[in-house]
């Protein structure tokens, strides 16, 4: 028989509980789309994030890997994904600055339509060739090309990419006709440099590095301001005769606008905390890369300014979706 006191309580107890109450944050596992191939350096930062990210808030987070169109297609289903916090994006330079002057016609605002969160690292593009090729210097990469018009190839990550783009800017100030092959993700392109069907690739120095410290491709030089303390030996672009290839990728957290302020706050400090593990600026410094943390409001501004950049570096480029 039931007692009245502990059923009044039961009850008072759950009349004190909303219908709509919610368990807090985060309560179950959480999307993070990385919206290039398997293998290249938005997947690797990505898993690092997903990695330590997930063991500071206790949940797992599952990677997605959604590549295609310069990074948007994965990064427009974060855009219209629920603001709930379980559905974030590795965001970086191709989907949030280079893309959208590039295409024109994607369907996502890259401030307007996400939540910024930090930016979690940058890092310059190295180009690498296959160990057979024969130059070893930029100045010898450069000449192979002007002898041999529109028959060196160059692979990147896909168009819409940084590395896309520094490829492009290389052909224009040196006047030679490099031809661009892109791919759905800078994993499969490095795996066709380093078979020898693609002779060199442009890519991010954190996919890249394995690969050069395998002795599996070749590093020319870096498009670093100052050579990587990774890689002392490789020349910049710039010291090598081309003062105007000086770029960097960078790679960083976001979601779909409209994230709840305690989410947001709640990951931004966790995210803090993460870059300034040992074990993460490591593994940084490991492939090249470096952490840079950022409140989501200086990130909020860094992806305007750098969206405003890119957007000059497309238009002087000349650079055409798949070309």
């Amino acid at each position: 028989m039931i007692n009245r006191r502990t059923f009044a309580a039961a009850t008072l107890v759950g009349l004190a509980l909303p219908a709509n109450a919610q368990a807090p944050w985060p309560s179950k596992p959480i999307k993070l789309v990385v919206p290039y191939a398997p293998g290249g350096s938005t997947d690797v930062v990505g898993r690092v994030i997903a990695e330590y990210l997930g063991q500071r808030l206790g949940q797992n987070i599952v990677v997605e890997n959604r590549p295609g169109k310069g990074a948007s297609i994965g990064t427009s289903q974060v855009a219209k994904a629920a603001p709930d916090g379980y559905t974030l994006l590795t965001s970086n330079i191709s989907s949030f600055a280079i893309a959208p002057p590039l295409y024109g016609d994607l369907d996502y605002d890259p401030v307007k339509n996400f939540t910024h969160i930090t930016l979690a690292s940058f890092n310059p593009s190295v180009l690498v060739v296959n160990p057979s090729f024969p130059a070893t210097t930029l100045a010898e990469y450069v000449a192979y090309a002007k002898a041999n018009p529109e028959k060196l190839a160059f692979a990147t990550s896909g168009p819409g990419s940084s590395n896309h783009i520094l490829g492009t800017m290389l052909t224009l100030v040196s006047n030679s006709k490099l031809v661009h092959i892109p791919y759905r993700g800078a994993g499969p392109a490095m795996q066709d440099v380093m078979a020898g069907n693609v002779p060199s690739m442009f890519d991010s120095l954190p996919s890249a590095a394995p690969h050069i410290k395998a002795g599996k491709v070749r590093a020319i030089a870096v498009s670093g301001e100052k050579r990587n303390p990774s890689f002392p030996d490789v020349p910049t672009m710039k010291e090598s005769g081309y003062p105007d290839l000086v770029s960097y990728s960078w790679f960083g957290l976001s979601g779909p606008a409209n994230l709840p302020t305690p989410i947001v706050e709640r990951l931004a400090k966790e995210m803090q905390v993460v870059l300034k593990d040992p074990a993460v600026v490591k593994r940084w410094a490991d492939i090249g890369a470096e952490s840079s943390t950022m409140t989501p409001e200086e990130y909020t501004q860094f992806v305007r300014t750098e969206l405003e950049k890119a957007t000059v570096a497309v238009k002087a480029s000349g650079a055409k979706p798949g070309e």
